[in-house]
């Protein structure tokens, strides 16, 4: 494990809210393994780049060492769950449930290391509870406390329905912490009714109250809503590779370290040695090419990434040559050296003279991966891979 510092500042970094940090930096030095829990529940899962940012949180408490759970909802999934709905939600039947929970399983552990996560159904202990089980539960909270909650509040107040069950459901999540010996739960904003429940529950039966971290929503590549299918703003985490290295590399600058945040597991200093790369004159879109390579990486495998930038429209990355690399010859009549603006425009590699020039002022030629200058020299009798601008490639020979 890193030192608690370290672990500390990787673990807030994208996090909307702690309750409570103190507790989290206590657990943190205690050295021992801690317990991180997240649930979800198995709705139809086809997941986006927005839903693996609970799971990017969960990956790096597992890099640093700790134990993560992955909680899969099959029993509370048939409860429904109410949070940010205006309506009683459908519950799911079994047969729904484990199709869905299935394929959860083969998304997720493309973030999460699947040697190191320990998956649960929380109808493990929820098929077994007693009925006078699940009074007890019910009574350690009070209908106005479950109207505190900002949809049941709307809803009551509307006069639309709420059912009993759906009163039940932020219990038995709660209930879900104490069933797993909870240290830390993960959630999104809109759980953190449900997340802080767990704590209230883990008192009663007497053991420490989790920590509980609550994740922010992902903007989109509009860098305005939400990442969302619906709004067509979204890279889905089976799209293609050249798919996915588009979108990426088309978001907005703004937006790229939002995402470096979220979504990537570098490390701190190497994510800030990024900026102050392109704060030093970096090309952005380079840097947005490192984030989308480290995502189709993980979800695609390093082959696919090293190759998406040509499936999205046969670009070359920095330093790559083309695999139909033309031959070309040049003859400078027994000249010791040739002139690189001549070499230009005598190979074809530019239209005539001046755009030669042009280029060679601009800083636009390569000869052999390094740039070269107007006065240049080349010398006979060699052959130079020779780049101008960023499509136009040739062997040379010059005799």
């Amino acid at each position: 494990m890193t030192d608690v510092a370290s672990a500390l500042a990787l673990l807030q970094r994208g996090t909307h809210e702690i309750l409570l940090g103190d507790e989290l930096e206590r657990k943190l030095a205690s050295g021992r393994k801690l317990r991180i829990k997240a649930g979800f529940d198995p709705t139809a899962p086809d997941l986006h780049l927005g839903h693996s940012v609970l799971l990017t949180k969960m990956r790096q408490f597992q890099d640093l060492g700790h134990e993560v759970i992955f909680l899969i909802g099959d029993f509370t999934g048939r409860i429904g769950d109410p949070t940010g709905k205006n309506v009683t939600r459908k519950p799911l039947t079994e047969e729904e449930v484990r199709a869905n929970a299935h394929t959860y399983r083969e998304q997720v552990f493309k973030i999460l290391d699947p040697d190191k996560t320990e998956v649960r159904f929380n109808a493990e202990w929820f098929s077994s509870m007693s009925a006078a089980d699940m009074i007890e539960l019910a009574g350690q909270s009070t209908v106005a406390r479950m109207l505190e909650r900002d949809d049941f509040e709307k809803r009551y107040k509307s006069e639309q329905s709420i059912s009993i069950h759906e009163f039940l459901y932020p219990l038995v999540q709660g209930y879900d912490s104490v069933a797993l010996k909870a240290d830390v739960e993960l959630g999104g904003t809109d759980q953190k009714f449900n997340l802080l429940m767990g704590r209230e529950i883990q008192k009663h039966f007497g053991q420490e109250p989790q920590v509980v971290i609550t994740m922010p929503l992902l903007e989109g590549l509009d860098g305005v809503q939400k990442m969302s299918k619906s709004l067509g703003n979204y890279v889905g985490v089976d799209e293609a590779p050249g798919t996915m290295f588009s979108k990426l590399v088309s978001m907005p600058d703004r937006l790229m370290w939002r995402y470096f945040e979220l979504l990537s597991l570098k490390p701190n200093e190497e994510i800030e040695g990024l900026k102050r790369d392109v704060e030093q004159g970096a090309n952005p879109r380079d840097i947005k090419m490192i984030l989308a390579r480290e995502l189709i990486g993980r979800y695609h495998g390093e082959e696919a990434a090293a190759h998406a930038h040509k499936s999205a429209g046969n670009q070359l990355a920095e330093g790559e040559l083309p695999e139909d690399l033309p031959e070309v010859s040049v003859d400078f009549e027994g000249s010791a050296m040739a002139p690189i603006a001549a070499v230009l425009n005598r190979s074809g590699l530019t239209k005539n003279s001046a755009q030669a020039k042009d280029m060679l002022g601009n800083g636009r030629v390569k000869v052999d991966g390094q740039v070269i200058e107007r006065d240049h020299m080349l010398e006979t009798g060699k052959s130079y891979v020779i780049q101008a601008g960023k499509k136009r490639f040739a062997r040379v020979t010059i005799s």
